[in-house]
């Protein structure tokens, strides 16, 4: 992509040009090699964008970027002594995205691309699609939480949907991969800060809407307003806006308002009988869950090893992007039923006692309540539960989260989650004030592994024990430091004794 292509594509974007003199005349001459959003990643011959984040602005490292090989930046800000091209933008997020697209030429075209975004039951979702897809015989990619991976191959991701340089070249890997249906998280920062601005979608999912992310929202009506923006902004544009199918959990208050909005084509899901899919004699079990499912009109027996009641929303969630993507009915029971175990969601941690433990990422209020109710339905003798709050993040849901896990706890443990730059003992005190309005039968350990233990010796053979919070992370952020550290690891070290 020559730099006078990017000029004439994004002209209306743009501020200002400035040229050192060596560069005024090779401006149409000069070709970049490589796309970059942090400047410790920049190759010889890359093209910078500075983009300010939360904890840093990429302004302040444009220098180090031009020492690693940057021929060209892209700023917000004009840059005094640069002795390589600078083109100055009003938002250079949404640069990021549309210099990104055009540089991998515009992969997501060629994918049949599934987004599921909602505030919980995504990663969940997105495996089930996974699942179907490959029971169908499709070559299939996704991204998110866990990782990015395709072809055999998986990467980390230090966020749920990547900034757009990274989201853009692995979709342009999953095409020369032979990847032909991809399927990815959809997060509201995502939306917010435009990763996803040239992303083209042939179906999205909404699974729910609650309390989350107000740390950065401020408060549910901007972000319950961005989640929506998906669809009825994001979608309705591009080559595939005419054929896009929107399915919606109308089980969720805010999946029946988002069903009224809607101008795309839609599949509406839930237990409600008048839904294109639904579900019927529906049997909760400690072995998984048992249902007649109806898709489009015809009847279908489901046996899944996944527990409780929101893991059957995310199921009828997962079936209606099957049928969006034009799959069987017969192929997208036989992928959910192939679903056997979803990383850090309700995953069994087995051992040779035969205690009921679990590892859940529940980490919002809705989160919680869910996974507690759904073990609630099994009748256990009693229902353990090991947790605590993140720090840096919404701080209004802590007392929320407590007061959760005391009215549908009979034993409540609480301890640290990833406190990061925050005070542990204070974040659990905050947590307490929760706890206290529901149960005196309480304990605080703030070393996690010390309070796991403390869960698992509590344990007799009726009782279940929910370590939540941290799901399939395997660490512990604490001041500036990451820390190896999995629940279901040490689960299984403490219950082997």
């Amino acid at each position: 992509m020559k730099l006078s292509a990017f000029i004439k594509k994004f002209e209306s974007d743009i501020i200002d040009k400035l040229y050192p003199n060596k560069y005024e005349v090779r401006e149409n001459d000069y070709e970049i090699k490589s796309i970059h959003s942090n400047s410790k990643n920049v190759k010889e011959g890359g093209l910078f964008i500075a983009i300010k984040g939360f904890n840093a602005d990429g302004h302040n490292y444009i220098k180090e970027a031009m020492k690693k090989g940057a021929k060209a930046i892209i700023s917000e800000k004009k840059v005094k002594n640069c002795n390589v091209p600078v083109i100055v933008v009003k938002n250079s997020r949404k640069i990021l995205s549309g210099v990104s697209a055009s540089f991998f030429n515009n992969p997501s075209e060629h994918l049949f691309l599934i987004g599921v975004t909602g505030t919980n039951g995504k990663t969940t979702v997105t495996y089930l699609i996974e699942n179907i897809l490959n029971t169908a015989g499709k070559n299939t990619g996704v991204i998110g939480t866990v990782n990015t991976r395709y072809a055999g191959a998986e990467v980390a991701n230090s966020l749920t949907t990547p900034e757009a340089c990274h989201l853009q070249k692995a979709f342009f890997e999953m095409k020369k991969n032979r990847v032909t249906h991809a399927v990815m998280e959809v997060t509201s920062h995502a939306i917010d800060f435009f990763r996803i601005e040239d992303c083209l979608f042939d179906a999205v999912v909404f699974t729910n809407l609650t309390q989350d992310h107000l740390d950065y929202h401020k408060d549910m009506e901007t972000y319950w307003n961005c989640k929506k923006s998906l669809f009825t902004n994001h979608i309705i544009k591009g080559c595939k806006k005419d054929k896009v199918v929107s399915v919606i959990n109308m089980d969720n208050q805010y999946g029946k308002q988002l069903y009224q909005t809607v101008v795309t084509k839609k599949i509406s899901v839930g237990s409600g009988g008048d839904n294109f899919i639904g579900a019927e004699s529906v049997e909760y079990k400690i072995t998984g869950i048992k249902a007649v499912l109806k898709i489009a009109g015809k009847r279908f027996e489901l046996n899944s090893p996944l527990i409780g009641k929101h893991n059957l929303q995310n199921i009828l969630c997962a079936a209606g992007a099957g049928i969006a993507a034009g799959i069987s009915g017969e192929d997208i029971i036989q992928g959910i039923e192939n679903s056997k175990n979803i990383p850090g969601r309700l995953e069994k941690v087995f051992n040779k006692a035969k205690k009921y433990i679990f590892v859940d990422y529940a980490h919002t209020p809705d989160a919680l309540e869910n996974v507690l109710l759904a073990l609630k339905e099994l009748k256990p003798k009693k229902i353990i539960t090991v947790f605590g709050c993140g720090g840096d993040r919404d701080k209004t849901k802590r007392s929320i989260m407590g007061k959760i896990a005391g009215k549908l706890s009979d034993l409540c443990i609480i301890t640290s989650d990833n406190p990061r730059s925050e005070d542990p003992n204070e974040i659990i005190e905050q947590i307490i004030k929760g706890v206290k309005t529901e149960t005196d039968n309480f304990i605080i350990e703030p070393d996690r592994k010390k309070g796991i233990e403390v869960g698992i010796k509590a344990l007799t053979g009726e009782d279940i024990l929910i370590i939540a919070g941290k799901g399939h992370e395997t660490y512990q952020i604490i001041k500036d430091k990451k820390l190896d550290f999995d629940d279901r690891k040490i689960a299984e070290q403490i219950v082997s004794l």
